[in-house]
Parts: C-alpha cells; sequence; structure tokens
C-alpha cells in the first residue's frame, strides 16, 4: 500500500511539473510581458516610497519607510501577476485546450496546481526587479543564502495562492469581461487591507481585523522578515508559513472541483 501511494504521488508530481513546463512555454513568445512588469513596482518604489518615506507621514518603527515597503511592493507586483492569471484559462477554453485536458489522465488537482506552479516561477522576475531598486535606493536587504531561498519559496507560494485563487474565479465567471471586472474589485481590497504599505497598528480595529484574514498580510510578514536585514516577524514565521501553504491547498482542491465547469 505504501509502495502504491509513494506511486502515485509520484505520478501526481510529475504531471504537475509537466503542466507548469506548458504554461512556462508560453513566455518564449513575448518576453514583453517580463519587461513591462518592472513598471508598477518600480512606480510604486520610486514615487510612492520616496514621498512618503520624505513625508515622515507613516510611523513604521525601527525601519525607514522605504524599507517597509520593499516587501510589501514585491508582495503587491506577485498579486498582481498572479490575479489575473485565470485569464488565460478562459482564452484556453475558447481554443478547446481545456477539453483537452480534461480528456487527458492528468488530475485535475495536478492541472490547477502545475498552472499555479508557473504563475509562481514567472513572479520570480518581479523578485529580481524589486531588489534591483531596492539596492539603488539603499534599502538594508539580507543577502544571505538562507534569506534569499526563502523569499524564492514565499515568492512561488504567493503566486500559486493568487493565481488559483484566480482560476476559481475564472471556472465561476467563465468571460473576459465578468473575470477582469471581479479581478480588478478584488485587488485593491486585497493590497490595501494588508500590511503592505503601513503598519496594522495604526489601521481602525475592523481593518485589523480583515488584515487578519487577508493571506497577502502573511505573506508580506514573512517577505519582510527574510528581506530586510534585522527584522522580525509580527506573526511568527510558522504562521505565515501554514496560513499561505494551508490556503493554497484548499484553492487547489476548489479549483479541481470547479475545472470541470470550463468545459460546460
Amino acid at each position: 500500500m505504501t509502495i502504491t501511494f509513494a506511486h502515485a504521488f509520484a505520478g501526481f508530481v510529475e504531471k504537475t511539473f509537466v503542466i507548469t513546463e506548458f504554461e512556462l512555454r508560453k513566455l518564449r513568445h513575448d518576453f514583453t510581458e517580463l519587461i513591462t512588469r518592472a513598471l508598477q513596482p518600480a512606480l510604486w518604489l520610486l514615487i510612492f516610497g520616496e514621498v512618503f518615506s520624505r513625508s515622515g507621514a507613516m510611523h513604521t518603527g525601527n525601519l525607514p519607510y522605504l524599507d517597509f515597503i520593499a516587501p510589501g511592493i514585491l508582495a503587491q507586483s506577485v498579486l498582481f501577476v498572479a490575479i489575473f492569471y485565470g485569464i488565460n484559462v478562459i482564452w484556453e477554453r475558447e481554443l478547446g485546450i481545456v477539453q483537452k485536458f480534461l480528456a487527458s489522465p492528468t488530475p485535475r488537482a495536478a492541472l490547477v496546481l502545475g498552472k499555479g506552479f508557473s504563475a509562481g516561477i514567472r513572479s520570480l522576475s518581479q523578485t529580481v526587479i524589486v531588489y534591483g531598486l531596492s539596492l539603488l535606493l539603499g534599502v538594508k536587504l539580507d543577502w544571505s543564502l538562507l534569506a534569499l531561498g526563502n523569499v524564492l519559496v514565499i515568492v512561488i507560494l504567493a503566486a500559486t495562492l493568487f493565481s488559483t485563487f484566480s482560476l476559481v474565479i475564472a471556472c465561476i465567471v467563465k468571460t473576459r469581461e465578468r473575470f477582469m471586472g471581479v479581478g480588478q474589485v478584488l485587488t485593491m481590497p486585497l493590497f490595501f487591507a494588508s500590511n503592505a504599505i503601513y503598519p496594522t497598528d495604526i489601521m481602525p480595529g475592523w481593518l485589523r481585523t480583515v488584515s487578519h484574514l487577508n493571506p497577502l498580510t502573511y505573506v508580506v510578514d514573512a517577505l519582510r522578515t527574510f528581506m530586510l536585514t534585522g527584522s522580525t516577524s509580527a506573526f511568527g514565521l510558522g504562521l505565515d508559513y501554514a496560513v499561505i501553504v494551508l490556503t493554497t491547498i484548499v484553492l487547489v482542491g476548489v479549483g479541481a472541483r470547479l475545472y470541470p465547469r470550463l468545459a460546460t
């Protein structure tokens, strides 16, 4: 029985990475996508970050505001890239690719997770961009291998989480127009109801409660802990990882159940 389970798990992992590799091949046809993604974090760090850093309006404890906001902008960039990933699934439905996936022996969960991982690997370019800008702006980054490794893992997991959430939305709405509307409605509340650009301590009580239910808050907390020299986790890294991983597992399960609805 143990051998059967191990064989089934190995097959699941293999099929997941086959889907991931299939999705990543699309990048060869449009490298400009990676370049245009650099604009958003640059604007936030160079304009928003610099202005608020000089104003002294944000009280971030021992951290300079630019240091405080850099991990938040990385998390924001990952969110904005991943949350609209579901529109690709709607395109695949219209082209008949979804029907071909569903006709294959690949488990539905592997299809969903593979697409999520591909979004995670794509989002690694955002890490390079934000780290480069942060270095130019004098942010005190932690360059240890342990810290860098954890940042990469968190970015991949976060992008997997939000791209899977995006796929769930795509399975429900089924049209590009509705998807874009829902995506835009959800993106900004997720971002502003987190600790990405201001500490939770200055939030009103009701917003602080919402932020504690927001998975992006734990993504930012984990990134801030590993990206910055001398920074400590506000919630505990164990809780940060647990929220990110468990939310992803739940969303993959929901996505696997809903994915066949795209074909109808």
